[in-house]
């Protein structure tokens, strides 16, 4: 072979290379596109706040629990739900009770503090309060308690 032709040769490797990055390029498209469309991307940016809440039974036999918002991420008062023992005892930021007071503009942060009155007239120390946080069809438990012994609202 002559060194010569190697300059004058017109043939080359890039209409291989051009179809393999177009080949690559459609499956990426079509991948995010996918993803996109079966849901996948909203539920990334979705997840549960971590926040360390503390509960303060004050009067265990009214009901009273105050919820303490010790440190974590702030979240919104419309996200969370508390959740106590019994079939009435739960107290979400809807039913225009003490939860909606809890944080600055809706928004609970660091050092927030609420006393929910009356509510958990049906928790005993045998059950389990929680503080539930849901955004866009998922859920998840932010804080859990135990009432104390001798905790009993339903007298």
């Amino acid at each position: 072979m002559d060194l010569t032709e190697l300059f004058t040769e017109d043939r080359a490797v890039s209409p291989v290379i051009g179809v393999i990055l177009m080949v690559a390029i459609t499956v990426i498209l079509a991948a995010v596109i996918g993803a996109f469309v079966l849901g996948l991307g909203d539920s990334v940016s979705e997840t549960a706040p971590n926040a360390q809440i503390d509960f303060e039974y004050d009067s265990p036999e009214d009901g009273d629990i105050t919820l303490v918002h010790d440190g974590g991420d702030s979240f919104e008062v419309d996200n969370v739900e508390l959740i106590g023992g019994g079939d009435d005892n739960s107290v979400g930021s809807d039913e225009g009770n003490e939860l909606n007071d809890w944080g600055d503009d809706g928004t609970v942060s660091a050092g927030n503090s609420e006393t929910i009155d009356d509510d958990f007239t049906e928790t005993t120390d045998d059950d389990t309060v929680r503080l539930v946080w849901s955004s866009g069809g998922s859920s998840s438990t932010i804080a859990s308690s135990d009432p104390p012994s001798g905790f009993d609202a339903s007298g």
